[in-house]
């Protein structure tokens, strides 16, 4: 199967930047909270099949029919992949200070998080394999559940309420949704901005982002996903030092709605994030899909109850302002962001009391030390994002190799 033609390479960077911003408005707002962009394979589920006969496109006019797509409204399930070389969250979510159990709220610490707490259940998108059930009816209507052995976590989304709820424990979170107006018809800020991405679209927004001189882009044939034919979009780094191996976006021909996202390191080996819709219908869902009622027996927890700040063994509150604006080292794809810990120092340690011992645990299986003009540090590598911690506090952090980091570093003192 020969490659479509990839004329309008990175030749027409400008054209490509401006349907990716169209894209990037288009965008499929379904809810989902997850983990923090640092912290983000391949199953037979996920497997394409078949070669249907398309007709020809360009990597620009297939990127134009992203960014005319305005699919607002379906209804499916999604396969996730994810597979970063780390341990299993799954277990460790309140070691990190997250729900379910950590400390929280008022100055006693006795408050405890809720377990439906999307910012901490949804942690374990992070490892393994997940099957979620979406469906969106527009900007102020999304639900995603995430599908258990014997439970199931749902996100809801409608008009200005946001539940989640735990079947598992039996335990709800509501929040308002006081994003944007429905006036400008935006999503509302059901999803705290950072999260990690529920479908093929949202991922799929991401990496067109990234469409820039540094980028070969071309259309690399055809495949069928969720019974439905779609052409491969193929979007790789032009720069050295990236983890970044390739990108393929499987694009619904009719739509021009993403199905299936892959993202392969360049070291090889399975895919680091590979989601795609295995059940797809683009039909409006029924308007009781995103009604929600706590079922009786219920423990709510509002989310003005429970507060943000979270607290160390000393008593004090972590603000996630004590991190600076990070400052940005290179452009593209192998750009590295230098920001300070609070306190001028390096990481604490389990020894100190500071650290819960799963996180020490996790931390000392990714360790790697280095020495350099800035001293000394900790290199923390996984197969897509790693991050240099120097003794002094400084943080370097990209979707590039240790020995990028170690330079970048190097050059900043």
């Amino acid at each position: 199967m020969a490659p479509y033609e990839s004329a309008k390479d990175t030749s027409e960077a400008a054209d490509l930047r401006a349907g990716r911003r169209k894209a990037a408005r288009y965008a499929v707002p379904i809810a989902v909270a997850g983990v923090a962009a640092a912290t983000i394979g391949l199953v037979p589920a996920l497997a394409t099949s078949g070669d249907p006969d398309l007709p020809k496109v360009t990597a620009q006019e297939l990127i134009e029919k992203i960014a005319a797509s305005d699919t607002q409204q379906l209804s499916g399930n999604v396969k996730i992949s994810t597979d970063l070389g780390l341990p299993s969250f799954g277990g460790m979510a309140g070691g990190f200070g997250g729900g379910g159990g950590a400390d929280r709220g008022d100055d006693d610490g006795d408050e405890k998080g809720s377990a439906a707490d999307p910012k901490s259940k949804l942690m374990e998108l992070a490892s393994g394999t997940h099957t979620l059930r979406v469906a969106a009816d527009g900007p102020d209507k999304q639900k995603v559940s995430v599908l258990g052995d014997a439970s199931e976590y749902s996100l809801i989304h409608n008009g200005d309420d946001v539940w989640a709820y735990d079947s598992a424990s039996n335990e709800a979170y509501h929040a308002k949704d006081e994003g944007a107006s429905p006036e400008k018809g935006e999503n509302h800020g059901a999803v705290p901005k950072g999260e990690l991405p529920s479908t093929p679209k949202e991922f799929a927004e991401q990496a067109l982002k990234a469409v820039d001189g540094t980028t070969s882009v071309k259309v690399d044939g055809t495949a069928q996903v969720a019974g439905r034919d779609a052409y491969r979009l193929v979007i790789k780094p032009k720069q050295a030092g990236s983890t970044v191996g390739q990108i393929t976006v499987a694009v619904d021909e009719k739509t021009g709605t993403p199905l299936k996202f892959t993202l392969t390191p360049a070291s090889g080996g399975a895919a680091v994030v590979d989601a795609g819709f295995t059940k797809v219908d683009f039909g409006k869902p029924s308007a009781s899909t995103f009604d929600f009622t706590p079922p009786k027996g219920t423990k709510v927890t509002e989310a003005d109850e429970q507060s943000r700040d979270f607290k160390g063994k000393d008593g004090k509150k972590f603000d996630e302002g004590d991190l600076n604006e990070p400052k940005v080292i290179g452009k593209g794809w192998s750009s590295i962001a230098e920001l300070k810990l609070p306190g001028g120092q390096g990481l604490p340690t389990a020894g100190s009391g500071d650290v819960p011992q799963d996180a020490q645990k996790l931390l000392d299986s990714l360790g790697d030390q280095v020495d350099g003009k800035f001293g000394s540090g900790t290199v923390f590598s996984t197969r897509l994002i790693n991050a240099l911690v120097t003794d002094d506090g400084t943080v370097y952090v990209g979707a590039v190799t240790k020995d990028a980091l170690v330079k970048a570093a190097n050059e900043a003192h």
